[in-house]
């Protein structure tokens, strides 16, 4: 069951019983029964919602819980503790021992090494500058301070008797006590010297003492009464927490007020998980029912017996909660030592081998930008089967070994019955399918961050050499135009490279609009991080195919199909020419003498549906930019669903991709009235003049820069215009 999988104490932390209705709170007893813990865990637990506690009540209920018919169990308490914030420190799938050490992260100090420091006490006793001083470090003059003088005692322990004060201001309390005389009694109000007194350390409304009575969620309390106080001293110290003051309880504790910063009670509670998980890691027992922000702890310049409640310190450690937490993460970031380049030059370390080919290298990363509809799926489970049998990618051969294949888009069926059709397209017999495994997510797909540990956990020990992920904007987490968000997000690819020692592969698409003038990395929708961060990046872009190209694809498709159909049913000797061999005209005319009335019709079905077949394809050329390899050259491939084909007779090589001419030549290259294209001349001047008044002053080279043309036409086109003037070389508009 899960909750095995967790220390339920540590677990029982992360529920804030005020959080609970009274049926809750009864379930968590419940559950720390019948896991065998005792009613003492379960009050003391209590204890942490003062309001509703009643000592004895725990006991009265737990007598009643044996023998329940339908107990409670662990599970009930990772429940809550999920529903009010808690992330799991491991992924519930992966089981772990009791024994077993879930994270070395956050630990900073190892406290059997940490010597005990001293803790000494004010040479001069003047409790009222105590106080003072307290409360100048905590509050603002016009905020309300909350204290307890009045005590009672049970079992020889003194305790709070009431809610005592809470409607008075730190300005008011320090005006009093600085001309008091040393007598804070005259100000608090008298206390029991036995007992001492308690303050609260966050600001309050004036209304109340509960946590819904704060005003700044600012401070949380660190305590332990289960070690030397040296030793606390000096680990508080050690692990620089951001302390705002440092109270000596009296007896045998320190009270430290640290600062947390929180905007609200959500990031208050997260904070101080955060903070007291540190603490514990570090060997600093520190108490747990010491969470609540509107908590009570030891009021500085007050006698507690026979000793001193006084304060140690202020502002020590490190100036606040981001400071600190960016440390303590630091601290433990796991990153590797520079090294030094003589002590490897005669060694180097063998490079990873190639997964395909002259482009990726096992290990690293790889993204296929494109626009819709250019086959980008297919193209990634063409890349999965030639991986899985070992075959070529295109021009590339690959690596044969296992790959996991990410379907974020498509249906389960949908998806298993495209790769048997590619299979079958690219006439490859599926010997190795084995090699192949299919996660199915689409509808059930998470953001990256939470996605990467859960493919990681489920890929660990397959031996997969590749991992592709189809699409990637299905699990884009932040805006994909913020740097910094995209960033982050692409660690997460390297994540699962680093863990798994698999090359991650996956595919994004091309921005909307024109493409035109733009490099192939700079295509991809969104931050330029997307093209710069993989190791290599694979960019398609569509030839526009003219009408001689068409034909002569639709000449070579009734070829192809005459000759399939004469082998299938004839043993015909080959009495046409190579010419004749190339004519869809020969062909047809041959068939027709030769072929029956209803073979003939046949034959003239299949005909039409080749035709169509090649009127429907798509050419595509695949440029690349690598870290690893030199640059390849561009790469033409026809798109015939459902798989890409290489272009091995080079007619696609002289086409010039729409995208890259830009608009005002893709519309005079083509055909049109005499005074279209003047009017189009007109106005591709007025609009690179404005695109280039951005810069300043506007030249003739600046415009003949812009549209692609010599000097001479854009005087030419200037003249034609006749809205333009230019003086010296400088084309100003008239006015």
């Amino acid at each position: 069951m899960e909750h095995n999988q967790y220390d339920l104490l540590e677990v029982l932390d992360h529920i804030e019983p005020a959080e609970l209705d009274y049926q809750q709170w009864v379930n968590v007893g419940m559950a720390l029964e019948i896991e065998g813990y005792g009613v003492d865990v379960w009050d003391a637990w209590s204890r942490r919602d003062p309001g509703r506690y009643h000592p004895g009540e725990c006991r009265k209920k737990w007598a009643g819980f044996h023998g329940a018919g339908s107990p409670v169990t662990g599970g009930t308490l990772v429940q809550y503790a999920r529903e009010q914030g808690w992330t799991p420190p491991c992924d519930p799938g992966v089981a772990l021992g009791w024994d077993d050490t879930i994270s070395a992260e956050g630990v900073v100090v190892d406290s059997n090494w940490v010597e005990d420091k001293d803790v000494q006490e004010p040479l001069r006793w003047n409790p009222a500058d105590e106080l003072i001083r307290y409360l100048e470090a905590l509050f603002e003059a016009g905020e309300n301070v909350g204290y307890v003088v009045k005590s009672w005692q049970k079992d020889e322990k003194w305790l709070p008797a009431d809610k005592g004060a809470y409607d008075r201001t730190a300005g008011e309390l320090i005006e009093a006590l600085s001309a008091c005389g040393g007598d804070i009694g005259k100000v608090l109000g008298d206390y029991n010297s036995e007992a001492g007194a308690w303050i609260r350390f966050n600001p309050l409304d004036g209304k109340g003492v509960r946590n819904e009575n704060v005003t700044e969620y600012r401070y949380a309390l660190v305590e332990s009464d289960s070690m030397e106080i040296g030793k606390q001293h000096a680990l508080i110290r050690e692990l620089e927490l951001p302390v705002a003051c440092l109270v000596h309880s009296g007896r045998k504790s320190l009270h430290a007020i640290v600062r947390i910063d929180a905007a609200d009670y959500g990031e208050y509670r997260r904070r101080v998980d955060y903070l007291y998980d540190i603490c514990r890691r570090n060997g600093l027992e520190i108490d747990q029912q010491n969470r609540n922000p509107s908590r009570l702890s030891r009021m500085p310049g007050v006698i507690r017996g026979s000793q001193k409640q006084f304060l140690v310190d202020t502002n020590i450690g490190k100036g606040s909660w981001e400071e600190w937490k960016e440390w303590i993460e630091s601290v433990n970031d796991d990153l590797p030592d520079p090294e030094g380049l003589g002590d490897v030059w005669e060694q180097m370390p063998e490079l990873a081998p190639c997964l395909i080919e002259g482009v990726l290298r096992q290990g690293h990363k790889m993204l296929i930008a494109g626009p819709s509809k250019a086959g980008k799926s297919f193209l990634l489970i063409e890349l999965c089967i030639a991986i899985a049998e070992g075959r070529k990618w295109l021009s590339w051969q690959c690596a044969q070994g296992r790959v996991l294949y990410v379907n974020l888009e498509l249906d389960r069926a949908s998806c298993l019955h495209r790769f048997k059709d590619v299979y079958q397209a690219m006439g490859l017999p599926p010997e190795h399918l084995g090699n192949i495994d299919i996660w199915n997510l689409r509808g059930k797909s998470r953001p990256m961050d939470k996605l990467a540990p859960m493919l990681i956990r489920r890929a660990a020990k397959k031996n997969y050499i590749a991992v592709i992920i189809d699409p990637i904007y299905k699990v884009i987490t932040g805006d994909e135009n913020s740097a910094d968000q995209m960033a982050n997000f692409c660690n997460q690819f390297d994540k699962v490279c680093t863990e798994l020692k698999v090359a991650t592969i996956y595919c994004h698409h091309h921005s909307k609009g024109s493409q035109g003038g733009k490099k192939s990395m700079d295509r991809a929708s969104g931050s330029g991080v997307f093209a710069r961060d993989p190791d290599a990046m694979l960019d398609m872009i569509e030839l526009e195919l003219s009408e001689d190209v068409l034909k002569a694809e639709e000449n070579k498709a009734v070829c192809a199909a005459c000759k399939q159909y004469l082998d299938a049913h004839f043993k015909w000797e080959d009495d046409l020419s190579e010419d004749d061999l190339c004519s869809a005209y020969q062909m047809m005319n041959y068939c027709e003498n030769l072929l029956d009335k209803w073979q003939w019709l046949n034959l003239q079905r299949i005909v039409e549906e080749a035709k169509k077949r090649a009127r429907g394809l798509t050419a595509w050329r695949i440029e690349g930019t690598l870290r690893e390899f030199p640059k390849f050259p561009a790469v033409n491939a026809w798109f015939s669903y459902p798989v890409h084909q290489m272009d091995t007779v080079g007619v696609l090589g002289d086409i010039q991709p729409e995208a890259e001419m830009p608009p005002w030549k893709r519309a005079m290259d083509k055909r049109k009235p005499k005074e279209q294209k003047a009017k189009e001349r007109k106005e591709s001047i007025a609009t690179a003049y404005d695109a280039c008044t951005t810069d300043g002053k506007v030249t003739v080279s600046d415009l003949a820069e812009y549209l692609g043309v010599t000097e001479k036409t854009i005087r030419n086109r200037l003249k034609e215009h006749g809205g333009f003037v230019i003086d010296d070389s400088e084309v100003r508009k008239k006015t």
